[in-house]
């Protein structure tokens, strides 16, 4: 069985760049990718320097002939265990094993949508969650905030810098402060007690959501707070686990702890990108893989002189 110096799995923007810059060290480098991207909902991506504007498997494809061109391998797969006997074996869900000396983790997370009939089949089109990678494009639009946090009263703040006609929907989030009360009315955002039963859509297109009761407020695109749950539970075997995100009291999901070089807690186990990093977007998540990079290459480099210095001292 070939042995890579290093095991990347996960092919999005944080896979890709950190296994750029290893196959350009001169590392023998492999990706694996089960091609589910946390954004492959999304038509576009944005905030991405030079390429904003292009699809996710457009983005993906360039960097995959990239790592590629340099001598990196890519392989289509699902990682289900990753175990350590020396080196790393890494077990895909059809039994195909790989090894390597080091693995890079960058499988990213996934959205879990509050439970509204609607959400799932709008979610990356009129059902978003950022404001900075899609909000351009519903600008000037008719925007609601669904609310099942208070997490929502900070992103319908964001909402609101880019439409006149934003509107807080409470759903199952707590009643605002009276302060809060007052910066909604400050801004001109409309609130709307009650549940929200489901979204009505027309020829493809969100045109409101409904309330419990029936009565429908139109609204073009519609914001929503998800749970960002890692994709690591292959990791178990390792004894690496995921922890718990909390801002104001609220879980926001779960994530790998890394140190500033990506290294988790695991010796030779790096990790970038959303599954350290649940905010993320695309381009902070490609450096987070080129950072981890540079933390695997000087780990092998420290290993390979330690080597050199006993070979020469035998």
């Amino acid at each position: 069985m070939k042995k890579y110096d290093v095991i990347v799995i996960g092919g999005g923007a944080a896979g890709l760049s950190g296994a750029l810059a290893l196959v350009r060290s001169r590392r023998s480098v492999l990706v694996i990718d089960d091609g589910t991207p946390r954004n492959a909902p999304a038509e576009h991506v944005h905030n991405y320097l030079t390429r904003d504007g292009v699809s996710p498997a457009e983005l993906y494809a360039i960097g995959r002939d990239e790592v590629i061109g340099y001598g990196g391998e890519v392989v289509t797969g699902t990682v289900t265990t990753a175990r350590r006997d020396g080196d790393f074996t890494v077990e895909l869900a059809d039994g195909t094993t790989y090894q390597g000396r080091r693995l890079l983790v960058t499988t990213g997370l996934t959205d879990v949508l509050p439970d509204v009939p609607g959400l799932a089949e709008r979610w990356g089109k009129d059902v978003l969650h950022c404001p900075y990678c899609h909000g351009w494009e519903v600008r000037d639009q008719a925007i609601g905030v669904l609310a099942t946090s208070v997490m929502a009263l900070h992103q319908v703040q964001l909402f609101r810098q880019l439409s006149d006609d934003v509107t807080l929907f409470l759903h199952t989030a707590p009643e605002p402060t009276d302060d809060q009360w007052e910066e909604l009315a400050a801004r001109g955002i409309s609130v709307v007690e009650g549940k929200v039963e489901q979204l009505e859509v027309e020829d493809g297109k969100l045109t409101g959501v409904r309330l419990e009761g029936g009565k429908v407020i139109p609204r073009q695109a519609l914001a929503v707070q998800t749970t960002m749950r890692a994709r690591a539970g292959f990791l178990t075997d390792l004894g690496l686990e995921t922890t718990e995100l909390e801002a104001n009291g609220t879980v926001l999901g779960t994530a790998v702890q890394v140190d500033a070089m990506g290294a988790t807690q695991v010796p030779g186990v790096f990790a970038a990108g959303n599954v350290t990093d649940p905010k993320a977007q695309v381009m902070p998540a490609a450096a987070a893989g080129l950072m981890a990079a540079g933390g695997i290459n000087f780990d092998l480099i420290g290993e390979e002189m330690r080597l050199a210095v006993a070979a020469r001292s035998s």
